[in-house]
């Protein structure tokens, strides 16, 4: 069954969201995708998962930035082909605690933070589309 692209986009935001606390699953029959979080007291937007949850043949669990490696190693493409010049700074800044807070305020003073967003979303997009090739997921949009 197809699912619909930015729903799952939208799950793998949850789920990156959450650190660790939220989770999504995709249901390989229907196509449904199931939200639950540890955090929320909202019982409507914590959906039951059924007791064969971890039946990967029936359901994938969505996976986050980390899970898809789009985290510092994105900053660092992102550095080497827009910032060449601070490529050595943002390693650094990637090497300590605190790093997407001082990236960004570079991002700002070198007057490119909508080329990030936009190099962020359409990278993300396409790991997301190359996770669904590799899971077997047929997706629409």
């Amino acid at each position: 069954m197809p699912t619909d692209f930015q729903e799952l986009l939208l799950a793998y935001e949850y789920v990156s969201s959450g650190a660790g606390l939220h989770q999504a699953f995709l249901c390989r029959r229907t196509g449904k995708i199931l939200w639950h979080s540890d955090f929320s007291d909202h019982d409507e937007f914590n959906d039951e998962l059924p007791d064969d949850i971890e039946d990967d043949e029936k359901y994938i669990a969505i996976p986050d930035k980390r899970e898809l490696d789009l985290g510092k190693p994105m900053a660092l493409n992102f550095a080497r082909e827009f910032l060449s010049d601070d490529f050595d700074e943002v390693r650094y800044m990637f090497s300590r605690r605190g790093a997407y807070k001082k990236f960004r305020a570079l991002l700002i003073r070198r007057n490119v933070l909508e080329r990030w967003y936009d190099f962020e979303s359409k990278g993300t997009a396409r790991a997301l589309r190359e996770w669904c090739e590799i899971n077997s997921i047929e997706i629409t949009g």
